[in-house]
C-alpha cells in the first residue's frame, strides 16, 4: 500500500460520533462496517426517503455493468476508482479482472475506516495489480501523481466517479476537478459518473439531503441531468446517454427509475 497503513494511526483519525458517507452507504448495502452514528443518520434519511436503499443497490449494479463493458468490449485495462467506499461484493477490480486478468485498479478514498479495510481491495490476479490512495477528491493533483505509481498514463484509463462528485457542492469546483482528471488521461480513456438528482421523489430527496447536511457530515448536493451531462462535455457519451442508473444498458435487472443518474463517455 502506498500510503500510511498503521492501523492504530488510522483508527486515531476515526471519528465514530459523526456519520460518514462510506459507512452509511455500507449500511444501506447490508454491510457491517458502520457505527451507531452512521446507522442513526441512515435511518433518519430513510424516514424521508426509503427508496435510498434501492438507489444504493442499483448504483452498485451499474458499477458492475459499466466495468464489465469497459474491461470487455471497450478493452480498458486500467481503472482509477475515486470515492471507493468500503469493500463489498463485486468491487471494481474483481469485476474487471474476471474479464481482463491483467487489469490494474487504483482505489481512492479519504475515510480512515475504508483504508483500514483496504486490504480487501488489494487482492489481485497475478497478472494485474491493485493499489489504494488515501486522498480527497478535491486534491486531483495528489491523486494523479500517486496513481501514476501503478497506472500507465500513456495508455487509456477509466476514471470512475460514482457517488462522489455530489460531495463537491460548489459547481465550479466540481467541474474543475472532473476536467483535471479527464485532461490527465489519454485518448481512448473513459469517464464514468453517477450522481443524485431531484428528478425522482424531489421532496423526499430535498428533505433527506437537508437531514444529512444538518448531521455535521460532509455536505451533499443533487444536480440536474443537464448538469451531470455537462461533466461529459467534449467526450463521446455512450448510449443510452445520461439516465437513471438502473436503465444504463440493463442486463435483466430491474429498470425502475431511481434518484441516482449516470453516464459513461469516451475521450476521443
Amino acid at each position: 500500500m502506498s500510503e500510511a497503513t498503521d492501523t492504530s494511526d488510522l483508527l486515531s483519525r476515526l471519528d465514530t460520533s459523526v456519520a460518514h458517507s462510506a459507512r452509511l452507504w455500507n449500511y444501506l448495502l447490508g454491510g457491517k462496517d458502520n457505527f451507531a452514528a452512521d446507522r442513526e443518520a441512515a435511518d433518519q434519511v430513510l424516514a424521508y426517503m426509503p427508496a435510498l436503499v434501492q438507489s444504493a443497490r442499483y448504483n452498485r449494479e451499474f458499477l458492475g455493468r459499466a466495468v464489465r463493458h469497459l474491461a470487455g468490449e471497450a478493452g480498458i485495462g486500467q481503472f482509477l476508482d475515486i470515492g471507493t467506499g468500503l469493500p463489498t461484493a463485486n468491487n471494481t477490480h474483481e469485476v474487471a479482472q474476471r474479464t481482463r486478468p491483467d487489469a490494474k485498479i487504483v482505489y481512492v478514498d479519504n475515510d480512515p475506516m475504508v483504508l483500514v479495510h483496504a486490504r480487501a481491495l488489494l487482492t489481485s490476479t497475478p497478472e494485474g495489480a491493485t493499489a489504494y490512495i488515501d486522498a480527497d477528491v478535491r486534491d486531483p493533483e495528489k491523486i494523479l501523481q500517486t496513481a501514476a505509481h501503478t497506472l500507465d498514463f500513456s495508455k487509456p484509463i477509466a476514471v470512475m466517479l460514482l457517488g462522489i462528485v455530489n460531495f463537491v457542492v460548489d459547481d465550479a469546483e466540481a467541474t474543475s476537478i472532473v476536467r483535471k482528471l479527464v485532461d490527465a488521461v489519454p485518448s481512448g480513456s473513459y469517464l464514468v459518473i453517477s450522481h443524485p438528482t431531484l428528478e425522482v421523489h424531489r421532496e423526499a430527496v430535498e428533505q433527506a439531503m437537508a437531514q444529512w447536511n444538518a448531521s455535521g457530515s460532509a455536505p451533499i448536493c443533487a444536480r440536474t441531468p443537464d448538469q451531470i451531462t455537462g461533466y461529459f462535455e467534449g467526450l463521446e457519451l455512450l448510449e443510452p446517454g445520461v439516465v437513471t442508473v438502473s436503465q444504463w444498458r440493463p442486463d435483466g435487472n430491474d429498470t425502475t427509475t431511481v434518484t441516482e443518474w449516470c453516464g459513461v463517455a469516451r475521450k476521443a
